[in-house]
């Protein structure tokens, strides 16, 4: 593709402005002429070779242009009859270098914003800038349309007609069509006219349709008085600001690429979502938000980089009020549709405007991400994020799973409400769950090897940390093997309760006989796993039974402290009670005295509390410890029914999940 800049004119109406040189280098700012705007954005685009017709500035022209080391090739003619013809004839002299190429086509006295411009030269078909906004001008460019087609270009015509400017972008073969008429037109000494009366005698064979700028700048400069007009709306596009936000940790080649774009648009503003929001909304970020924001500061183009706490923009967007925001057209669906309508909602507020570009949906970029899956489900990766999250969120929660497909379960689901995404952050590994499942008793019957075989189900198809319920540990030297044993496969947190003999479920309470360890043999065990564990990561929670049996309050945080001082990484206070009353009693005075100390309850009886409120009052993981349990096995059994009751399936496919639904949250890999 060349590009073809029409320079021959004299400017007569330009007055002193135009005295010693030609209209194409009168300033527009105070870093830019006419002329040097549009070479930089043809640089820009790609674009090296540059035909430029020249008339009685010659010299000058042809030096300014090689004054600006531009990567560009020159190829400069001059029209020897400059003052006798119109550009018609500039063209004409040109044509040897014209022939066999993609030709944008422009007036050398035209300012244009780079959006139209980027839009002209991507055209597939020739095209020709017009205007559906813009007033017909009496003495400027109208082009006809009939059929989606431009058919006549002139500044005689009125009818059926659109406000036009001289930016083409023509096709090889159109303007073969257009550049032989030029030839003809000229040779029969035709040649004080436009060239768009070549044009219209053959706009049946050079087909050229409008490309509409609608209100975006795309202005010829005649007098002073649009150079006053013009500049203004330069120095407006230059004041223009944007705004993107990533969430990413792996910059690849189309972030870069969208980044260039909305460069383009005015300054650029980089919002980086904070780790919690990230975390929450995709997955455990693999670089921290310090570093994920100094990729974006030292990427060329950007202006500046914001945080963005959550996954709403409006706080950020009413902050910054940018002129534009840009996104990817993938959120006008899906997950995301109802940030884009906030988004929407908001630069309504004060006239901004959202841009969407197309989304690039390469597969290598796929390939990334199935890596850092790949990573992030690494023993190593996994077994320290549960002590990141917290200390990133202040408050985790986690869900019971006691397969793979409850796993992906745990690992897939997230809503979006208020502007923010929910996700569970970490799966339990419950001793009832998985008993049940097997359709055994919860009495520890079900042995560590077939309970590793749940972890190992669960890790090999998601990445999120595992909580693992220990029941009581069992003998101190088999709870030393147990915890060498979870720490290697990548189990970020082991909770222990301080009871010994047959385990009995903690709900029971004291209608069945359960017996409280004592305090020293208790702190014996955490200490004896601490010094087993090999990395700093691994968490042993220490679970306490004191108001389940109804050993009182006292002897609940007597127990907690001394927990803590043996080594335990955390507490889980528990409670049958539905009134969380007790609970909110221990994690008040336990913080009294213990601020860091991460507190762990299990909310199944005191289920009206919000993690909200849990995360208010001190406590930092709450764990839903067996709904998905609950909740499957009636729906289950309910479906059996039916179909015994029916003698027939078809009344119980209301109740049932497609088998094409349950595959799609299967990984292929």
């Amino acid at each position: 593709m060349k590009a073809l800049i029409l320079n021959s004119g004299l400017g007569h109406r330009m007055g002193v402005l135009t005295s010693e040189h030609p209209k194409c280098m009168t300033e527009i700012t105070n870093k830019d002429t006419i002329l040097s705007r549009q070479l930089r954005l043809i640089a820009e685009a790609g674009i090296s070779e540059v035909v430029m017709t020249t008339g009685y500035y010659n010299e000058i022209l042809v030096n300014y242009c090689r004054s600006l080391g531009l990567p560009l090739h020159f190829t400069f003619v001059n029209n020897p009859l400059y003052d006798k013809t119109n550009y018609i004839y500039s063209i004409y002299c040109a044509r040897e270098y014209l022939y066999g190429d993609d030709i944008v086509l422009m007036h050398g006295d035209l300012v244009f914003e780079e959006q139209v411009f980027e839009r002209v030269i991507k055209s597939g078909e020739s095209c020709m800038t017009v205007s559906s906004t813009l007033s017909l001008p009496e003495k400027d460019f109208k082009a006809v349309i009939h059929g989606g087609r431009i058919e006549k270009v002139g500044i005689e015509f009125f009818t059926d007609a659109m406000a036009a400017q001289p930016l083409y972008k023509i096709n090889a073969d159109d303007f073969k069509v257009w550049l032989d008429e030029i030839v003809a037109f000229c040779e029969s000494d035709n040649r004080k006219c436009y060239a768009e009366n070549a044009f219209n005698k053959v706009s049946d064979k050079c087909k050229i349709f409008p490309l509409d700028f609608a209100d975006s700048l795309c202005a010829e400069i005649d007098t002073p008085e649009d150079l006053a007009v013009v500049s203004e709306k330069v120095r407006e596009l230059e004041s223009r600001t944007v705004y993107m936000c990533f969430s990413t940790d792996m910059l690849h080649s189309g972030h870069i690429a969208i980044i260039k774009k909305a460069a383009k648009l005015g300054k650029l503003t980089i919002g980086v979502l904070s780790d919690e929001a990230i975390a929450s909304y995709k997955r455990f970020p693999l670089m921290p938000y310090e570093e994920r924001r100094s990729l974006f500061e030292n990427i060329n183009g950007v202006a500046g980089v914001v945080e963005q706490k959550e996954l709403s923009y409006a706080a950020n967007i009413r902050k910054l009020r940018p002129t534009f925001v840009v996104h990817g057209d993938d959120w006008r669906e899906g997950f995301q549709k109802p940030i884009r309508d906030e988004v929407v909602e908001v630069l309504a507020e004060y006239g901004g405007k959202l841009v969407e570009y197309p989304y690039s949906n390469d597969e290598k970029y796929k390939e990334l991400e199935k890596a850092s899956r790949a990573q992030m489900s690494t023993p190593d990766f996994r077994r320290s994020r549960l002590s990141k999250l917290i200390a990133m969120k202040g408050c985790v929660s986690a869900l019971e799973a006691h397969s793979g497909i409850t796993g992906l379960i745990a690992e897939n689901t997230k809503v979006l409400r208020d502007g923010k995404t929910y996700q569970f952050d970490a799966m339990w590994i419950s001793s009832l769950c998985d008993s049940t499942a097997k359709g055994k008793p919860d009495i520890e019957l079900v042995d560590m090897t077939s309970r590793f075989r749940t972890i190992d189900d669960i890790m090999e198809v998601t990445t999120k940390p595992i909580i693992f319920d220990g029941d009581t540990g069992g003998l101190t030297e088999h709870f030393v093997y147990t915890v060498r044993s979870l720490e290697r496969m990548g189990v970020s947190m082991v909770i222990i309760e301080d009871k010994t003999g047959l385990k009995k479920n903690s709900l029971f309470g004291t209608e069945v006989a359960q017996t409280q360890d004592s305090i020293e043999n208790f702190c014996a065990k955490i200490a004896a796993g601490k010094a087993a564990q090999k990395t700093r990561e691994f968490m042993i929670c220490a679970r306490i039974e004191s108001l389940i049996l109804e050993a009182g309050m006292t002897d609940a945080l007597t127990r907690a402290f001394a927990y803590v001082k043996a080594g335990a990484d955390a507490i889980m206070i528990h409670s049958r009670k539905k009134d969380p009353a007790e609970i909110f009693e221990f994690v008040e005075k336990f913080r009294t005295e213990d601020k860091t100390t991460p507190i762990v309850v299990v909310p199944t009886s005191f289920n009206s509390v919000t993690e909200d409120e849990f995360k208010e009052r001190g406590v930092n993981v709450v764990i839903y410890a067996n709904q998905l349990t609950r909740s499957g096995f009636p729906a289950m059994q309910k479906v059996a029914t039916t179909i015994l009751e029916n003698r027939r399936a078809k009344e119980a496919d209301d109740m049932c999940m497609s088998i094409k639904e349950i595959i799609t949250l299967i990984p292929e890999e």
